[in-house]
């Protein structure tokens, strides 16, 4: 007797499970541990697949392949080796990392595998996103023409950011990176703030949530955190994994601020994992691995025919040395670059942004023209003063002797205090351009206060 059944169910999407099904694990076993770094004999892996290790009482704990030597698999793993032993089972995932996304990320902070760790329970993920990825296609990127509005006079005015574009914050320690990410974060008008404080210490990080972010700035912000104290893989992952997070919220239409602090830890932490994988240092101590992951983690922000990606990393100056390595090669993938100044810091001027020494290198495109006048007005104002200050602090410059120099020392205190902010003040795209207009006696009409104010005066 025939079944009905046939004729009534569609067995196709039941065989296309079983197909495409993993039915086989690699499996491998600890052969050394050194530190953080496993060995073991197996399991069949590629570079950057998760793998996890069973320990003698139950548990385990994930490590990712960091390297492959004939039979020998290198790992590194995401949390104490404590447990681990010759003949502990390794058995491969089939997959690498890959990062829970969705709008229940929002308020909430995560670890550098993606999951909660605030203690507000779990995340249900809409979908997974992963954390290495290649940047957009170049040619499907959309041209940068709309201001981002960070509410810090100094950046709005002479040093304007558009949506998309990537800017480095350089700095000593101590100077007030932290503090301007918080202001960035609490008044930009990005829909979405993506986080990821990297080999922070663990004292700093509910300190800037807390603080430094606010309740307001957390309801629309997402935190990735992986402190000084957890392994370098976890410093490193973490800035993918704040990426990812970015590149979903892009690809659902919204203008994002990705700040991650800081560049310099996440440099470091490849350098413990390069280290010890072998690798020879080429710059200070630096193995090439950390110069091949900058730019293709930090071109996966920008534009794409969705939405924005506006980035800012910060970087730790080393003994504020702006050529060391890092920032150098930081300085040279990104659009543009905000140094911040001990100097400024000890004269107590803050933000401490150094304005001549920084630069926006997608400014004039968009800025309407009379405010680029302006700006440009008071930079020139600001460089005779600086050219001339010794001349001027010590009583031997004259009076009338130049009328270029007469006015920089007229404007200089007006300007001065034009670029201080207190760090809960925010300041709009308007107040900021009447006050610039104010300044230098440039008129800057009402379109310029608009989000692309180049398209519009044109």
């Amino acid at each position: 007797m025939k079944s009905s059944y046939t004729g009534e169910f569609n067995f196709s999407k039941y065989l296309e499970q079983v197909v495409d099904a993993e039915t086989i694990h690699y499996i491998g076993s600890v052969v050394a541990v050194r530190g953080l770094d496993i060995e073991s004999e197996g399991p069949r892996s590629v570079i950057g697949e998760i793998c996890t290790i069973k320990l003698s009482d139950g548990t385990s704990i994930l490590a990712e392949v960091v390297g492959l030597n004939e039979k020998i698999v290198k790992l590194t793993a995401f949390g104490n080796t404590k447990g681990i032993e010759v003949g502990c089972e390794v058995i491969a995932s089939g997959a690498t990392l890959r990062v829970p996304v969705g709008k229940n990320l929002l308020g909430r902070t995560v670890d550098a595998t993606g999951r909660a760790a605030d203690g507000l329970g779990e995340i249900e993920p809409e979908t997974y996103y992963p954390a290495v990825a290649d940047a957009p296609d170049p040619m499907k990127r959309m041209p940068i023409n709309k201001r981002i509005v960070t509410g810090i006079r100094a950046i709005d005015s002479l040093l304007t950011i558009g949506k998309g574009q990537r800017i480095g914050i350089f700095a000593g320690s101590g100077i007030g990176k932290s503090t301007l990410m918080g202001m960035i974060a609490r008044s930009s008008n990005a829909d979405i703030n993506v986080i990821g404080l990297i080999g922070e210490r663990g004292r700093e990080v509910l300190d800037f949530i807390k603080r430094d972010l606010g309740e307001e700035g957390l309801k629309r912000s997402v935190v990735v955190v992986a402190t000084g104290d957890q392994p370098a893989i976890c410093r490193v992952r973490a800035a993918y994994v704040c990426t990812a997070i970015a590149e979903y919220f892009r690809d659902k239409g919204k203008d994002v601020v990705l700040m991650v602090d800081n560049v310099t830890r996440f440099a470091k932490a490849q350098q413990e994992i390069g280290t010890s994988n072998g690798e020879l240092p080429i710059a200070k101590g630096y193995p090439p691995s950390v110069f091949d992951m900058l730019p293709k983690l930090m071109e996966r922000t920008g534009t794409n025919d969705k939405g924005s990606i506006t980035a800012f990393y910060n970087v730790l100056v080393d003994s504020d040395d702006m050529n060391e390595p890092i920032t150098d090669a930081v300085r040279g993938i990104l659009d543009g670059h905000i140094v911040l100044s001990r100097k400024l810091a000890q004269a107590y001027h803050y933000p401490a942004i150094d304005v001549l020494a920084s630069i926006s290198r997608l400014s004039n495109r968009v800025s309407g023209p009379q405010t680029k006048k302006a700006c440009g007005k008071i930079r020139t104002l600001m460089a005779t003063y600086r050219d001339k200050e010794t001349m001027i602090t010590a009583g031997i410059y004259q009076k009338g002797t130049s009328p270029e120099i007469d006015e920089a020392v007229d404007k200089h205190d007006e300007i001065e205090q034009f670029l201080m902010q207190e760090e809960y003040e925010i300041s709009s795209i308007g107040d900021t351009l009447a006050r610039v207009a104010e300044i230098t006696g440039v008129p800057i009409p009402e379109e310029e206060l608009v989000e692309s104010p180049a398209l519009s005066a044109n």
